[in-house]
């Protein structure tokens, strides 16, 4: 027994080196990311599978209702801004006429001044004034000379005799007896006297806030209010110096031009103003019968 445990031989060197042998086991983990996107799959498959499916008629009624509600939507804007316009405009309207109403107080009679003495009848009168002097000179002179001896006495008197009544064709009363002519200082009285009633009559016209400044704004009913003759009036109008200015009858005139200009514009306007409140009155209840007839539409699409 000894001796076959001492001669068996060793085991080889190769047996014990063998390499390892791998045997099937369990599957490797997923990675994080493949992992989640299974789990949303799943998610998504099971909502399917418990969501009911919509049939053809409910996804047909989807298109509908939104073409509906976008109708109804234009329907209420349209009508609504149109409406807000015609509003601005009368209010614009109703404000230009409310700052040019003083243009209808206008008299035209008093600022046309028919009655205002022309350059003849100053200058006739003027030679009339002068030649009166003439005659209270000669006068003087042949009462001076007589008194003083110069002349005869009876030379004097009649010149004292003549110079009396040319002082006392001086009075109007006096005067009115031999003719009804006006002199020369009545007539350039007149004419201060009128033109002073112009100026007055301006005044109340152009008011605190200048009529013509402020009538400069209806030139889109007149485009004659925008003319550059105007200009000048426009310019003392804003700055509250236009009464000052009108030292002469021209002025007047000019002036009296624009607010006849201004008078067409505001009838003009005017007349735009009724028209557009006439239209707005006329489109108010078909605007209502439209709304009305919308809303029996849309009660009507079956929800």
């Amino acid at each position: 027994m000894a001796q076959n445990t001492g001669t068996q031989a060793p085991a080889p060197a190769s047996s014990a080196a063998a390499p390892a042998v791998l045997r099937q086991g369990r599957a490797a983990d997923p990675a994080p990311a493949v992992a989640d996107k299974a789990v949303a799959v799943a998610g998504q498959g099971s909502q399917n599978t418990t969501q009911p499916s919509t049939g053809p008629n409910e996804s047909a009624k989807q298109p509908s209702d939104v073409m509906a509600a976008d109708a109804e939507g234009s329907r209420d804007a349209s009508p609504g801004s149109s409406r807000d316009k015609a509003a601005n405009r009368q209010r614009q309207l109703r404000l230009m006429m409310r700052q040019c109403d003083r243009v209808l107080l206008a008299d035209y009679d008093l600022l046309a001044m028919e009655k205002w003495p022309d350059n003849a009848r100053i200058s006739a009168a003027r030679r009339r004034r002068d030649l009166w002097l003439l005659a209270v000179f000669v006068a003087a002179v042949l009462f001076v000379g007589g008194v003083l001896g110069v002349l005869p006495a009876w030379l004097g008197g009649t010149g004292f005799g003549a110079l009396v009544t040319t002082l006392l064709l001086a009075l109007p009363p006096v005067r009115r007896v031999f003719s009804s002519r006006p002199s020369h200082r009545e007539l350039v009285q007149q004419r201060g006297q009128m033109l002073r009633d112009a100026r007055r009559h301006v005044a109340h016209l152009e008011g605190a806030d200048g009529l013509v400044w402020q009538c400069q704004r209806m030139a889109a009913f007149n485009p004659a209010l925008a003319s550059h003759s105007f200009s000048r009036l426009r310019e003392a109008s804003e700055k509250h110096i236009l009464v000052g200015q009108l030292t002469e009858r021209k002025y007047v005139r000019l002036y009296l031009f624009y607010l006849v200009e201004a008078d067409k514009a505001y009838q003009r306007l005017q007349q735009a103003f009724l028209d557009s409140r006439q239209q707005d009155l006329e489109q108010s209840p078909l605007e209502e019968v439209a709304e009305g007839k919308a809303g029996t539409d849309l009660k009507s699409v079956p929800s």
